[in-house]
């Protein structure tokens, strides 16, 4: 009986190394597959660009459409590696708690779609209540959250890009910090944040175009404006009119061709100096009106004053006086 039993298990053991060897030799067969080339038996580089396994050897394209799970970034210290690593959405300023809470969806579904309980939904519907206000759980926060939802309504109704925006709101939350709101309307600060943000980007607009998506006045606006940039040390260039050459002949549906005269009867007026002291918006206006007339395209007056939002009579006087200062270069 002992024999028995130790010839069993000698066999047994004898079965299991055979089996280990076997699956020893089909992972480096697997290895050996991965890393040479079936063709040549040359060496295999990996394409990280375009996502390719490739023979370094041949050419041989051996794997395509392969998944890079790791970064998009690259560090070069722990340091680096540590503030680049992240979950989730990045961090913005255009949101009171730069994003990095969590919202409770309104949709009162579950995770397959169907419906929720009416029991469900009024439970939901308390834990949306005890969310928003541990949200903003005091008064600089609420104060935050209404400018920052100004600030992103005005930029949409004016076509003002992501990186102004995400200006203004570092505007604002610095004013914020500064205590510059005391006495003043949080609609009249976001709104000179909006308009100094636009002004530093090169993408500019006109006061009575703010005016018109604002809930504040012109006049308060300015106010603030000038307040803003003197208590912040805010460096605003001042509009430069071909700045708004390219949307207003988006709008009136003009050539390239008058685009491009309208930009050099500007370039002409800096250079004898009658640009000084004019609105940029009425010599952007008039030196598009100049140069679909020097163009032979049809565009009126009243059309070019109300895609500026200004008078005829500004068109009239500073068109003139463009196309003097454009003679008197060339003569």
């Amino acid at each position: 009986m002992t024999e028995t039993r130790t010839r069993d298990y000698g066999g047994e053991t004898e079965r299991t190394s055979r089996k280990e060897t076997a699956e020893t030799e089909s992972e480096s067969s697997v290895a050996e597959r991965t890393t040479t080339c079936p063709e040549c038996g040359g060496s295999l580089i990996t394409d990280t660009e375009h996502g390719e396994t490739v023979c370094d050897d041949c050419g041989l394209v051996v794997e395509q459409d392969s998944v890079d799970r790791g970064p998009e970034w690259r560090a070069f210290n722990s340091g680096e590696r540590d503030s680049k690593s992240r979950v989730g959405a990045p961090t913005t300023n255009m949101m009171h708690d730069k994003g990095l809470s969590t919202n409770i969806g309104w949709q009162d579904k579950d995770a397959y779609g169907k419906s929720l309980s009416s029991r469900q939904r009024q439970k939901m519907q308390r834990l949306r209540t005890w969310n928003e206000r541990f949200r903003t759980r005091d008064s600089k926060e609420r104060n935050l959250k209404q400018a920052l939802g100004e600030i992103d309504r005005m930029a949409s109704a004016l076509g003002l890009p992501e990186n102004v925006r995400e200006t203004a709101s570092v505007i604002y939350r610095r004013a914020l910090s500064e205590n510059l709101l005391p006495g003043r309307s949080i609609e009249g600060v976001a709104t000179a944040s909006l308009y100094a943000a636009a002004r530093q980007a090169g993408n500019p607009r006109s006061l009575d175009e703010f005016t018109a998506v604002s809930r504040v006045d012109k006049m308060e606006l300015t106010r603030t404006y000038r307040y803003v940039i003197r208590e912040l040390g805010l460096r605003v260039q001042p509009a430069d009119p071909e700045s708004y050459v390219p949307r207003f002949i988006s709008r009136l549906e003009l050539s390239e061709e008058t685009q491009r005269l309208a930009r050099e009867l500007l370039d002409a007026a800096k250079e004898t100096g009658i640009t000084s002291g004019k609105s940029p918006v009425g010599l952007a206006a008039s030196a598009v009106y100049a140069a679909a007339l020097l163009s032979n395209e049809k565009v009126t007056q009243s059309q070019v004053s109300e895609v500026a939002d200004i008078s005829e009579v500004t068109i009239r006087n500073r068109y003139k006086e463009l196309l003097e200062a454009s003679e008197g270069l060339t003569a």
